[in-house]
């Protein structure tokens, strides 16, 4: 492993969810003050196919004195994974890949119609949840209740321009609260809305999820399938992210509760093949949810592959959980995943940095990755971010 000399280890985050698509934080300030309250150094929106927090993300950032990575996830679909049954990192579902792009250029501007199909992503997605609310409604009504919800105030109350089923379950708790003040009430309406007893009627996150998973979830009454021809192939996903001037990322699933791996991720090899042959030379984790001995066997074998390695927490789950990353069960990185992870962020931050100055970042011509120049990227990038730590922006 490259020694970069006497770096200080700053903590970071790379990968949390915003209330624009949605997120644990009531808004983005939040997040920052607990970043600062647990000195996390840099942190990376990565909102779902939008960009829209970008602005308010900034400000944000240089009011808390916070290095903010500029990032986006996608989902898409491989066919011929599908049909071969390979799950890749959903893993419910063969072929489904969710995909981000990391460092995309700000103030937000694509080419060869990147922004076009943003929108078409994000309004794809919010017709799907337009007609869950139908379908939930029909639900309500089935069953006698006295309300119903209306996809625009939902979107106006509790989400921005994307509205994820996420939004639509909390926005059910909320009206079901509002109208039955009882203990007894609300849980005699939440048997009769899904056939079975609450066991979460005093924990609202758990409270939520559980709503989204009998409702919202395959075998829910308002349940929609999703329609596969509006999944991106994630070659067309890569154009995307390298016209929005971003770093293309895998976002690695590994090892789940049971120790267990999807067909695609079981296979080092295989899986840095696959990604190479498509100029993706940088991998993200979430490592909260994995075996501290797994991840740094994973970790190894990529950054030894001088891929960009990044980790975060999401915080895409109505749970509010700290945003120093650690392992599954809490478990703190060791000094050499946080030091990898620093380095993964200051590549992505000498990548900004240069969009920034209208030069070329990580991503050349052709969308291909400088691999072979990460030490560059990582000494220029801890320069620039403490560059930025060390000044007082107003």
């Amino acid at each position: 492993m490259k020694n970069y000399g006497s770096f200080h280890i700053h903590e970071i985050n790379g990968h949390i969810h915003t209330p624009y698509s949605f997120s644990a934080f009531q808004n983005i300030g939040q997040a920052f003050e607990l970043a600062v309250k647990e000195n996390v150094r840099a942190l990376g929106i990565n909102d779902f196919i939008v960009t829209d927090g970008y602005e308010e993300f900034a400000r944000e950032a240089f009011r808390s004195g916070v290095f903010p990575l500029f990032n986006i996830e996608f989902m898409g679909l491989d066919k011929d994974l599908q049909k071969q049954g390979i799950r890749v990192n959903d893993p419910n579902n063969p072929g489904r890949i969710y995909f981000s792009g990391k460092g995309l250029r700000f103030p937000v501007s694509g080419q060869n119609g990147a922004l076009a199909a943003l929108k078409k992503a994000r309004d794809e997605s919010n017709a799907q949840t337009r007609m869950m609310t139908e379908k939930l409604n029909h639900h309500l009504q089935n069953i006698g209740a006295p309300f119903r919800l209306s996809f625009e105030e939902v979107k106006e109350q509790f989400a921005q321009e994307l509205v994820r089923e996420r939004h639509l379950a909390k926005a059910l708790r909320v009206r079901i609260f509002e109208v039955y003040q009882s203990e007894s009430g609300r849980a005699a309406f939440l048997e009769k809305l899904y056939g079975k007893p609450s066991k979460n009627l005093h924990n609202i996150s758990a409270l939520d999820n559980e709503i989204r998973g009998n409702l919202l979830k395959k075998g829910g009454v308002a349940f929609v399938e999703e329609d596969e021809n509006a999944f991106p192939g994630l070659d067309s996903i890569i154009d995307t992210i390298v016209s929005l001037g971003g770093i293309p990322c895998y976002p690695v699933l590994l090892d789940d509760a049971q120790g267990a791996l999807t067909e695609f991720e079981s296979d080092y090899e295989k899986m840095a093949d696959y990604l190479t042959a498509r100029n993706v030379y940088c991998v993200e984790l979430i490592p909260g949810r994995n075996n501290i001995d797994k991840l740094r066997e994973f970790v190894r074998s990529f950054n030894k592959r001088n891929f960009i390695v990044s980790f975060g927490t999401e915080h895409n789950t109505p749970e509010l959980t700290p945003l120093k990353v650690d392992c599954r069960d809490r478990q703190p990185l060791d000094d050499e995943l946080r030091r990898i992870n620093y380095e993964g962020a200051c590549a992505i931050a000498a990548h900004q940095y240069l969009l920034a100055k209208g030069e070329e970042g990580f991503i050349g011509a052709g969308g291909k990755a400088k691999s072979q120049r990460k030490e560059y990227f990582v000494e220029l990038g801890n320069a620039a971010l403490n560059y930025f730590l060390s000044k007082k922006w107003d």
